[in-house]
């Protein structure tokens, strides 16, 4: 991973542990030690989930543009469809909390969206290469 991508990671993962470690004692509180243990689940899946899906668009866009938003696109689709089928399969689950679960992915999806948004927006990128020349302009004739 190069700076960028790493300092996007960090701007993303450590608000969302911020906010997982208040959801899962907010979980606690609420419903006990499954509510916990649901909130944390939900905390490492997106954690995981995101983390995987960072380095994936970080490799595919040292390959090409394309490549990386394709990367993007189709990671968010597994995402979505994971997370879907993976909480449709543990709804009843009663080791844990399905409902605390459910809340701790989606806080935790808007917190690491909108640390990545943040980064991305602080982050000084040229969008012109610094060297190359255009033609019709310089010293050359």
């Amino acid at each position: 991973m190069q700076a960028n991508d790493v300092r996007a990671l960090k701007s993303a993962a450590i608000p969302t542990i911020a906010v997982g470690l208040v959801v899962v004692v907010a979980a606690a509180l609420l419903a006990g030690g499954a509510g916990a243990l649901g909130a944390a689940i939900g905390v490492a899946l997106v954690a995981v989930f995101f983390t995987v899906g960072l380095a994936a668009v970080t490799w595919a866009g040292r390959v090409s543009p394309q490549m990386m938003m394709l990367a993007a696109v189709l990671g968010y689709l597994v995402k979505v469809i994971f997370l879907m089928l993976l909480l449709s399969a543990f709804k009843d689950a009663t080791a844990f909390s399905p409902r605390a679960l459910g809340w701790s992915v989606v806080l935790c999806t808007i917190t690491w969206t909108a640390g990545e948004i943040r980064a991305f927006l602080k982050l000084k990128m040229l969008y012109v290469d610094p060297g190359t020349e255009v033609p019709g302009q310089g010293g050359r004739t």
